[in-house]
């Protein structure tokens, strides 16, 4: 099913040199839509990939890029005011479950602070849309599957986690204020070609093709619902053309966490299969040809077993269901991988 185009004729992308922002905005651009990005190009993974991502965003005339960091209210301001975008997606944020155990004030600077400054800027702008990418870890120590964002999600096991349940909260309360119209939306282990390094299946691969052993979590025993890139820019773009409305059955009794009395929503976007974690290793293994040397690890800080996606809303109310086997995902991630890398 092919998603009408987009009414909006200019959208502020965050994160926009990022792995999902990147693919996000190629797939605006060649719809013919202007995109105004940001992003900081921060080192939390090597920025060369960053600036190689940007530059082939930047051979269209309808790409307008700045570096600029979230918590630059100054500039942030600035941006809305010149551009006015219609739609703001904001993708922008420190990453990184682990990560957010070693370096937790990074988390609150961009992904609390740097939100704030967004939800000002639709607040103070007249933006139709705000998307803005939650996380499927969200769910934390839910064990109930598959996840639904209906279920109530009040206990993390992360700091990262506890921001962007945090960041559904604000958007919820601006939209509450103000009426900014707030979609949010809980991806899935994200996976493709121009990956993040610091994701499962470019380590796995690097690692394998460099000889050196992977560090296989929870000896194995964890499951994902990995989700396609491909499959997640075409919920975006779909989720951004349909602005939420307000729950007219919501009730403060029996408070809905995924709807609201206000214009507001939240969507899972995964696979809606999770997938064993040596299985998946086993793929990567078929596909590069050659076994891994596994040292299998107990289970990480702020990691949780298994994740599992219900979809049901998105299909719903989108028509659109991500439906990229993890086989063929995986094979163009390799593809990419040793053109990228020459190996």
């Amino acid at each position: 099913m092919i998603v009408p185009n987009l009414t909006y004729s200019t959208a502020l992308i965050t994160g926009a040199a990022g792995f999902i922002g990147f693919h996000l905005s190629k797939r605006l651009l060649k719809m013919g839509k202007r995109v105004i990005g940001i992003d900081n190009i921060n080192s939390y993974y090597n920025p060369a990939l960053k600036r190689d991502r940007l530059a082939i965003l930047q051979k269209d005339k309808n790409f307008l890029f700045y570096k600029v960091s979230l918590e630059d209210t100054d500039n942030i301001h600035k941006i809305f005011k010149e551009y006015s975008p219609e739609c703001v997606v904001n993708l922008a944020a420190q990453a990184g479950v682990r990560h957010s155990i070693n370096d937790p004030y990074s988390y609150a600077d961009s992904n609390l602070m740097g939100f704030l400054n967004i939800l000002e800027g639709c607040r103070h702008f007249g933006i139709k849309h705000l998307v803005f990418a939650s996380s499927s870890s969200v769910y934390g120590a839910n064990t109930k599957m598959p996840f639904s964002v209906h279920h109530n999600v009040d206990h993390p096991v992360s700091l990262y986690a506890a921001t962007k349940k945090a960041n559904e909260l604000m958007a919820h309360c601006y939209s509450h204020l103000y009426g900014v119209a707030a979609t949010g939306l809980r991806f899935f282990t994200v996976y493709g070609p121009w990956g993040r390094p610091d994701m499962a299946l470019f380590l796995f691969t690097d690692a394998i093709l460099r000889g050196e052993p992977i560090s296989v979590f929870n000896n194995g025993e964890m499951k994902r619902d990995f989700t396609y890139i491909d499959d997640i820019v075409e919920g975006v773009v779909r989720v951004m053309e349909r602005r939420p409305m307000p729950n007219k059955d919501w009730s403060g009794d029996s408070p809905d966490p995924g709807t609201s009395y206000c214009p507001y929503k939240i969507y899972n976007i995964g696979n809606n299969e999770p997938v064993n974690l040596m299985d998946f290793i086993g793929i990567i293994e078929e596909c590069l040809n050659q076994k891994a040397e596994k040292n299998f690890m107990p289970m990480q800080l702020g990691d949780v077993p298994q994740t599992y996606a219900d979809i049901d809303d998105l299909v719903n109310d989108t028509g659109f269901k991500p439906a990229t086997a993890l086989q063929d995902g995986i094979r163009q991630f390799i593809e990419w991988y040793r053109d990228y890398f020459r190996r």
